[in-house]
């Protein structure tokens, strides 16, 4: 007898309002297996659609080779959230204040936002395993004295790296994963500068309303509520580099951080994912506090191609830019059929055995020059194209291949520039610094 389980093959389907999931799941799996068995292979991350009311759309999020049986499927069935997310405001000594950004989940703004992220290999497989992992201890009632595991995740690296919609896009996930499990599911993204106050000694009493409010829709076991704090850095700063000089309000406000992260933890539903530029200067108790710690850097050049790939096949699907014809590519679009797009992989695009192409030779042109620069900036890209070289409403893809490079070599400049500026006026000051020490060094001589 083989005890061995064959491998689920995980479906997340997402509806809107009026989906009954009763009387049209049946149709949905029949849809979907069909879709499935007629296909030898499916990428993990495959979207596609079904003749199925209220259906959106369906993604396989599991990678499935010849060998994979097509029996075991999972299902998530998913209703989008259509209300737009609301900024949460607190009175404090008679002034309304900003404390967070409340998002129901999961939302149709977040929605694609996971598919559209590319980092590194396994990069993304490993924050959700973890979170998943980590809710999954919380509902099962592991013994914290003999497993430590705090629900708190930190994304550290450069700025526009997008560390910030890897954690909505996580919390989007988790409510979708979830779903069985909690029927209701929130985003709160706290706004951490709000909460240093102007008046003294009131910043600490601030960080306790802001949680306070969250332990009120924790409360309600049948949420699931994501806790987002962006730059964490400036509310859990060392304490050992706060200097005698500065108030003592400072040290309050990680004080009180601390202590109101150790309350969330008796909280089975809570979730907790932070952002930092400048690891460096937070606090040592709050790195300690966190479970696991991801970095988050410049795309490698495979990302970077992906990253183009999907923004010209976006351009291509509406019109913008024209698809490539030269006829010496055809037996390079048969390769790339089993893609959503007649644009090849990076593995594809790098295969010494390709055919001749030359879109394929300039867009690894564009890849290399562009090696370096942020996820933030490579999203620019293309629109800085259009609007600065291109400038008409359709152009062929070579030509906009071509604009991409010169839009590069412009940010790239633009770049170089301003940090000469900066060198400038850094020295300026140096020597005006430099000359009044003189000069009050000379009137006490």
């Amino acid at each position: 007898m083989n005890d061995i389980s064959a491998p689920t093959i995980r479906i997340e389907v997402a509806c809107t309002r009026g989906f009954n999931k009763s009387q049209q799941s049946c149709e949905v799996y029949q849809h979907v297996h069909d879709i499935i068995e007629e296909r030898e292979t499916i990428r993990m991350g495959t979207i596609f659609t079904i003749p199925v009311l209220s259906v959106l759309q369906v993604e396989v999020c599991t990678d499935v080779d010849q060998y994979t049986p097509r029996s075991a499927l999972q299902f998530n069935f998913y209703v989008l959230q259509e209300q737009e997310g609301v900024t949460e405001t607190i009175t404090h000594c008679a002034e309304e204040m900003e404390i967070s950004h409340h998002i129901l989940l999961p939302a149709r703004e977040l929605h694609g936002l996971w598919e559209s992220l590319i980092y590194e290999e396994g990069i993304k497989d490993s924050v959700l395993a973890f979170a998943e992992t980590s809710m999954l201890f919380a509902r099962r009632g592991v013994d914290k004295n003999l497993i430590t595991c705090n629900r708190l995740a930190l994304f550290h690296g450069p700025p526009g790296t997008g560390k910030t919609s890897l954690c909505k896009a996580i919390a989007q996930k988790l409510s979708i994963r979830l779903n069985e499990q909690y029927r209701h599911a929130h985003l709160v993204e706290i706004n951490s500068h709000s909460l240093f106050s102007r008046w003294f000694s009131e910043s600490g009493k601030l960080v306790q309303k802001v949680f306070s409010e969250i332990v009120a829709l924790l409360e309600d076991e049948r949420s699931l509520v994501c806790v987002l704090v962006d730059e964490i850095e400036s509310i859990a700063y060392a304490r050992d580099r706060i200097s005698s000089n500065e108030p003592s309000d400072s040290i309050r406000v990680v004080n009180a951080v601390l202590t109101q992260l150790d309350r969330l933890r008796r909280f089975p539903n809570v979730f907790i994912l932070a952002t930092s530029n400048l690891t460096d200067s937070i606090d040592a108790a709050f790195l300690d506090r966190a479970d696991f710690v991801q970095y988050i850097g410049h795309p490698t050049e495979p990302a970077i191609y992906d990253i183009y790939r999907s923004a010209l096949y976006n351009l291509q699907s509406i019109g913008i830019v024209e698809k490539d014809a030269n006829t010496s590519n055809r037996r390079l679009s048969q390769t790339a059929a089993n893609t959503t797009d007649s644009i090849p992989s990076y593995e594809q695009a790098t295969d010494p055995a390709r055919p001749s192409s030359t879109m394929l030779d300039i867009l690894l042109q564009v890849v290399k020059l562009s090696a370096g620069l942020s996820g933030r900036t490579l999203r620019k890209i293309p629109f800085l194209a259009h609007a600065l070289y291109v400038k008409k409403e359709t152009e062929g893809v070579l030509n906009f291949l071509t604009a991409m490079r010169q839009a590069i070599r412009k940010v790239r400049n633009d770049k170089r520039l301003l940090l000469a500026k900066d060198c400038s006026a850094a020295e300026e000051v140096t020597d005006v610094s430099e000359k009044e020490s003189n000069g009050s060094c000379l009137s006490k001589w």
